[in-house]
């Protein structure tokens, strides 16, 4: 190995090592060094990033979502330790809403899943959604190759919640799990049908109690509803699971069912799924880069009160302000 082959392999970043041991500490400080809007952290992560690349992508990558209430954290949690149990590392990158008013985020899913963040096999990091789309951090996806490179073999991406702008998340998994609450007929209109179309499972939880012969009603109403859709995978038909996660029964069946899936898409067509998730990612972050060069432009900064003032009170088409703001960006 060349002098400079060793130096790429091994970067002066003192995050490097500890992190590819499962240093629970330099992991928590390399997401909080790619979630820095400096620009100087911002410089450093990318360095680290394309250091720790080689040692990423050995993950199950999974997205879950549903709607408020469905009992996400507690599937995640008893899920997660299942896995645990047969041998899995575990990370969970929770994604909490940010208020619009204050940007303010609780952070709460460690109180959520205390026994799942107690476990030494398990990382749970909390993020806020910010302003980002389908509920799903900016910086998610280089957590995620952080925590693959750590040695954590299941990565769960929990989103805020369910919606058209859930298409984030599946961009960024191989496999998209929709939580579903115990009910079907009428209350299936209440699910929309964009972010079933995503699903390659859905799993209706809380089948428990009195609500067992409902949830298996609605898993038999999802799976009729199914077959109207054109599958999001090839090669394979999506899934409809009961479980109780208050009860811990078929959280094993869901995760057998993973197993299914990656079978069926076999090595070659993870692969395929996670390229096309790159390519989206880099046009992603050309956008998020962009506009962010283009708040900061001083000249365009001085111009943009006085648009905006022109746009709120019907002086000027919004179309045409903006044209006059990316002209000034561009120097025209």
């Amino acid at each position: 190995m060349t002098a400079v082959a060793a130096k790429a392999r091994t970067p002066d970043d003192p995050l490097y090592v500890p992190l590819l041991a499962g240093d629970r500490r330099a992991l928590a400080r390399a997401i909080t060094l790619i979630e820095s809007t400096r620009e100087d952290h911002r410089e450093r992560a990318d360095a680290l990033m394309t250091a720790l690349l080689p040692h990423t992508g050995k993950s199950v990558r999974l997205g879950i979502t549903g709607v408020p209430g469905v009992g996400k954290s507690t599937f995640i949690e008893r899920f997660g330790l299942h896995l645990i149990e047969g041998g899995h590392k575990v990370a969970v990158l929770a994604i909490d809403p940010s208020s619009k008013r204050t940007g303010g985020s609780i952070l709460g899913d460690k109180t959520r899943m205390e026994l799942l963040s107690r476990n030494p096999q398990a990382y749970i990091r909390p993020s806020p959604a910010g302003t980002t789309l389908g509920g799903v951090a900016r910086r998610t996806r280089e957590a995620m190759l952080l925590v693959e490179a750590a040695g954590h073999d299941v990565v769960i991406v929990e989103t805020v919640g369910v919606g058209q702008s859930e298409t984030a998340v599946a961009d960024m998994v191989d496999m998209f799990i929709l939580l579903l609450p115990p009910a079907g007929g009428d209350d299936l209109q209440g699910i929309k049908k964009g972010v079933v179309e995503l699903a390659d499972m859905l799993v209706v939880n809380k089948a428990d109690g009195d609500l067992v012969k409902t949830a298996q009603r609605a898993a038999n109403d999802y799976q009729h509803a199914l077959r109207l859709l054109y599958p999001v995978t090839a090669a394979w038909m999506p899934e409809v699971r009961t479980c109780s996660a208050l009860e811990g029964r078929g959280i094993a069946e869901v995760w057998e069912a993973v197993g299914r899936y990656r079978t069926a898409k076999g090595d070659a067509g993870i692969a395929a799924r996670r390229g096309a998730q790159a390519r989206a990612w880099l046009w992603n972050e050309v956008g998020e880069t962009l506009m962010a060069a283009l708040r900061r432009h001083p000249e365009v900064r001085q111009r943009l009160a006085g648009l905006e003032r022109d746009v709120e009170s019907g002086a000027l088409p919004p179309s045409t302000a903006a044209r006059r703001i990316l002209a000034t960006f561009l120097g025209r």
